[in-house]
């Protein structure tokens, strides 16, 4: 009960001094700017890392879903045995087998251009659910069943001037083939989003693989959880027919790129993050002058029987109220601008084309040439025709808890002023 008693007159102080509850008090504008910067802080950094997600999730999905699987092996012996005890064990969620040529596709008026050709069955895209997702048909659709078709990348059919029905001459890098004798039928042109594989990619069947290059056949396994891959991995090397199998992760495959991903993110956070250190300064000197400006009152509160650490926790609930106000407004705006992201630089290119309109026609008055209309996302300097934006719950919460602390500590820091105070110094000087 005396606990109680002491936490509602603190909670009485508070609200009395606090500018939120007591308009007469003043402070109210540093107040409501350290709300803003926190606020404009958090907003700022869950719009930042939502499409940051959404971009580099696109890419590492784009990797592990059609190049590199989850896990996969080179296998020199029995790849059938291999290949159906890998599909028996736990968490694998698809295996299929392929095989990897790298080739010259040579297309009309002799333009010519390197690709990674791979060899799949013609039903892998049923086996792997992912890749179905991942590959998108502009022309055609996914029919490897005849020997001599072929599957191209959007930008490699461009680049060699073909589309659906057209033919192009094929020579594998390690075995050339006669030029008679390597006209391949393209059934069909995908488009992934990443402009690697589209520009450098190509399928074919996988029998016909094997004629271009007689190389070891490769199995690639998906996961029903891909962070589940080492102990995957451990499972499948103790199968009975996988002793002479080398199982490789994808953390393995574009190590480098996942850590440059990884360290670009961190670098982010940090970077927007300093929002909240100058705030978090802003309300260190806020909270400290107020503990200076109120030496009478808190003298006074410490002579009739207040502990040093009751008189902190009214300091503090300023902190509180500013850090989960902030944090709080910015979580809910930043979530809005995440999800509606794509509706925003639509609204953004609709307003700068309205002056673009206007100024073409006084333009046109002069004889003089109208400027194009303005677009974010143009095709002659992006690959992509929208932002992607992706928000991930425990990074958000992350966010929320880095703009309440900042405010939090701030205000615990200033406080710590209040310690030094004696209340017969104070009394006697007042």
């Amino acid at each position: 009960m005396n606990k109680l008693k002491k936490l509602n007159w603190i909670l009485f102080v508070a609200a009395r001094r606090n500018v939120f509850l007591n308009r007469k008090r003043r402070g109210g504008s540093s107040h409501i700017l350290a709300i803003l910067g926190i606020a404009v802080g958090v907003m700022a950094l869950v719009v930042i890392i939502a499409v940051m997600n959404g971009l580099q999730l696109g890419f590492i999905e784009n990797i592990l879903e059609i190049s590199s699987f989850h896990l996969r092996a080179e296998v020199s012996g029995d790849a059938k045995t291999v290949l159906e005890e890998a599909r028996k064990v736990s968490g694998v969620s698809s295996a299929i087998p392929f095989r990897e040529v790298h080739c010259i596709l040579r297309g009309v008026k002799n333009s010519q251009e390197g690709a990674l050709i791979r060899g799949l069955s013609t039903d892998a895209l049923k086996e792997d659910k992912g890749m179905a997702e991942r590959l998108m048909f502009e022309a055609g659709s996914f029919d490897v069943a005849e020997r001599r078709s072929i599957l191209l990348g959007a930008e490699l059919a461009r680049v060699l001037g073909v589309k659906s029905g057209d033919r192009v001459h094929l020579v594998s890098i390690s075995d050339l083939l006669d030029d008679s004798d390597d006209a391949w039928t393209v059934t069909g042109v995908f488009r992934t989003g990443f402009y690697e594989y589209d520009l450098g990619w190509g399928f074919v069947n996988i029998d016909a693989a094997a004629e271009l290059d007689d190389g070891g056949l490769l199995i690639g396994v998906k996961l029903a959880n891909r962070w589940q891959d080492r102990r995957v991995l451990n499972r499948l090397r103790a199968l009975p027919d996988s002793k002479d199998v080398e199982w490789t992760s994808w953390r393995v495959y574009n190590r480098a790129f996942f850590s440059a991903l990884r360290s670009e993110k961190l670098l982010m956070f940090v970077l927007v993050g300093l929002i909240f250190l100058v705030v978090g300064l802003n309300i260190f000197q806020s909270q400290r002058r107020a503990v200076l400006e109120r030496r009478e009152e808190i003298g006074l509160l410490r002579a009739v029987g207040a502990s040093e650490w009751s008189v902190r926790l009214v300091f503090l609930w300023d902190g509180f109220i500013i850090g989960f106000i902030g944090a709080a407004s910015g979580v809910l705006i930043g979530l809005f601008l995440a999800t509606h992201i794509n509706g925003f630089f639509t609204a953004l290119e609709r307003t700068v084309n309205v002056f673009v309109h206007a100024l073409n026609l006084v333009i046109g008055l002069f004889g003089r040439q109208s400027m194009e209309e303005f677009t974010v996302f143009s095709p002659a300097v992006f690959y992509i025709k929208e932002m992607p934006s992706r928000v991930i719950a425990y990074e958000v919460a992350l966010i929320f808890l880095f703009g309440f602390l900042s405010a939090l500590l701030a205000a615990g820091f200033a406080s710590r002023r209040v310690a030094k105070m004696r209340p017969t110094e104070v009394l006697r000087e007042e």
